[in-house]
């Protein structure tokens, strides 16, 4: 543990340099309302600094340290706070290692963190693959964590529209049941619900939309600075909404170029930004300072 504490002050709305557990390490316990982070994929890239993540001889050394700095951000979150984890796979030797998954049940398995969803990012853009023995991946997992049963969660925020009665609804009758009494189907099903049966359709629905589904399709993202692919802000901006109040304060450790500490700057919150590589931390700030200067990304 490192002797070097931060005041919470002094790092708010900042890019820090290092290692993500050594720098939450300073970090006072229980400060932390929200995480939306998605650390660098095992054998991926290699950035050339010593502290990186990602690059470990094995999976279970590459495992092994993520769990560390997860257990770190689980003291920094607050009782009542959420940790949306972002992670993507690996073929090993022509086998899917499986990495989020195993993770994910590590990381419930400590017995801090209780695992709420898991949800599907569905990418339409996805990069083509020439594989013939196999289907095209075009998914990746989101984690959603707690540290407690009672924790903030704001549905409305966050909300879809409605498919029942659209033309994507796949309801046995469409919109032929619409407004009529008795005019729902699957009696059974629905035999409680007296505002269904009795045409009653505008009490039956929430008026901002149905709950979000567990399947989100937001397409990759890119930013002229960066070399590949980055956190697209539509998934970001779903957690943090999801997962905090204007003027809450947003935890990325592996900031990378900084999308995270965009978006949380967009909708009124605070951020803190960890990452290993300097020109990450580097390019994170030029883009904060050009949304405060109004300037085009």
């Amino acid at each position: 543990m490192s002797k070097n504490k931060y005041k919470l002050d002094d790092i708010l709305d900042k890019f820090l340099h290092g290692h993500a557990q050594f720098e939450l390490e300073k970090f006072p316990a229980e400060c932390i309302d929200v995480i939306v982070t998605s650390p660098p994929y095992y054998g991926q890239r290699n950035y050339g600094n010593g502290t990186q993540i990602g690059i470990e001889p094995s999976p279970e050394e590459y495992l092994d340290n993520l769990l560390a700095v997860f257990l770190e951000c689980h003291r920094v979150l607050r009782r009542t706070s959420t940790l949306w984890l972002n992670l993507g796979d690996k073929y090993l030797n022509g086998r899917l290692a499986g990495l989020p998954w195993r993770l994910a049940l590590r990381l419930q398995d400590e017995g801090k963190f209780m695992l709420r969803s898991d949800i599907i990012w569905h990418k339409p853009n996805a990069m083509p693959s020439s594989v013939k023995n196999r289907p095209t991946t075009d998914h990746e997992y989101i984690f959603l964590f707690s540290k407690t049963s009672n924790y903030y969660y704001d549905a409305d925020s966050i909300r879809e529209p409605h498919v029942t009665f659209t033309e994507k609804s796949r309801m046995k009758g469409g919109r032929n049941h619409f407004g009529k009494v008795n005019g729902t189907p699957e009696n059974g099903k629905n035999a409680g619900n007296s505002n269904l049966h009795d045409a009653r359709w505008d009490q039956a629905f929430h008026p901002k939309g149905r709950n979000k589904r567990t399947v989100w399709e937001i397409p990759l993202s890119k930013f002229r600075e960066a070399h590949f692919a980055v956190f697209p802000e539509k998934l970001v901006e779903l957690c943090i909404l999801a997962g905090s109040k204007q003027g809450g304060l947003v935890l990325d450790p592996f900031m990378g170029s900084g999308t995270t500490a965009l978006v949380a700057t967009r909708l009124n919150r605070r951020f803190i930004g960890i990452d290993s590589a300097k020109e990450y931390c580097d390019m994170g700030r030029r883009r904060i300072r050009n949304v405060q200067l109004n300037l085009p990304l």
